[in-house]
């Protein structure tokens, strides 16, 4: 199922961060519960000048060295009364960067208003840029897949199909050649910014696989931190299928095949599976020849058109010698 946080609370927001942004509480008054729903953060310049018709007031409101000097210039009277037409919107958060001294009338403000005051030491775009990205992850839609994810020779490939089908043991025989486990049985995925897709498991399951028959196994204790990965690229879907004798898997794979996680689209192969068959060798084929192409090189069209050059070369020939008359 397909799930996206709808929001963090400010409270959440500051333990997670305080170190990485440097962050000191000037205002609490209660307001840590409020709710930061936006991935944007807004620079609030022409709001604090008088224009708040299309304020984006629900995002995090950050207070740079253009902010507070532009406070600073105005006389006591005109910032009281420009900060109270700001501050009657509900606003989830200010924080003000760059060492900034907070002004003292915004600070009673939001007390008054309940509303969260923090300080950072960073410099307004170093800020801006470290909370970009943890909203942008905090707020990446992401789903649990049913399947296993091996990174196999720099290849995220998702292994999926029924449950008992052999995806762990498949996964296994890989980390035992050399290869790496990021998550068996349930794999998380995140949709990145530019449609990238990372996998990566929870803190529960992570490095351990389940094998029927035997159990829970670790493998970071059994083949090292070689072995293991905490997350990965997904780049390919294998898709392991029972033996069917009546359908007609693909020969030549000319034609490209693909699945969608999260309205991303991304290469499916589908692998018929039966007694005897080295599914382990087949996975790291596909794994080398998804890395062909993603350097521009298709086994597979190479060979179609060379075929189509060799029938071409003998269709002319063939009406060569038809029109040959002596």
């Amino acid at each position: 199922m397909t799930r996206k946080t709808n929001h963090i609370t400010v409270e959440q927001f500051f333990k997670e961060n305080e170190k990485e942004l440097r962050l000191k509480i000037i205002v609490d008054e209660g307001g840590f519960s409020r709710r930061i729903t936006e991935t944007e953060i807004h620079r609030p310049g022409l709001a604090l000048a008088g224009f708040v018709d299309v304020f984006s007031y629900n995002r995090i409101q950050v207070l740079g060295n253009t902010e507070a000097a532009y406070l600073r210039s105005l006389p006591e009277e005109v910032r009281r009364r420009d900060l109270q037409r700001l501050l009657e919107f509900e606003i989830p958060l200010f924080v003000v960067t760059n060492k900034n001294p907070v002004d003292e009338e915004l600070a009673k403000q939001c007390r008054a208003k309940k509303i969260p005051l923090l300080q950072s030491e960073l410099v307004s775009t170093e800020f801006v840029r470290y909370l970009n990205e943890y909203l942008s992850e905090v707020f990446a839609p992401r789903v649990v897949v049913h399947g296993t994810l091996i990174d196999v020779y720099g290849i995220g490939v998702l292994l999926t199909g029924r449950s008992g089908i052999g995806k762990s043991e498949v996964a296994l025989d890989l980390v035992e050649r050399g290869h790496r486990l990021v998550s068996d049985d349930a794999v998380e995925i995140i949709r990145k910014a530019r449609g990238i897709l990372i996998g990566q498991t929870n803190s529960l399951l992570r490095h351990h696989i389940e094998l029927r028959g035997l159990g829970i196994v670790n493998i970071q204790s059994m083949f090292g931190i070689r072995a293991i990965r905490v997350q990965k690229r997904i780049e390919i879907e294998v898709q392991l299928e029972d033996w069917n004798e009546k359908e007609d898997y693909e020969r030549l794979g000319v034609e490209d095949k693909f699945a969608h996680i999260l309205g991303v689209r991304i290469p499916l192969v589908r692998l018929p599976i039966f007694p005897g068959k080295n599914i382990t060798v087949i996975v790291e084929t596909i794994a080398l020849n998804q890395l062909l192409k993603i350097h521009g090189i298709n086994p597979a069209k190479r060979f179609n058109e060379l075929l189509m050059k060799r029938i071409q070369e003998k269709k002319e020939v063939t009406q060569y010698l038809k029109n040959d008359f002596e």
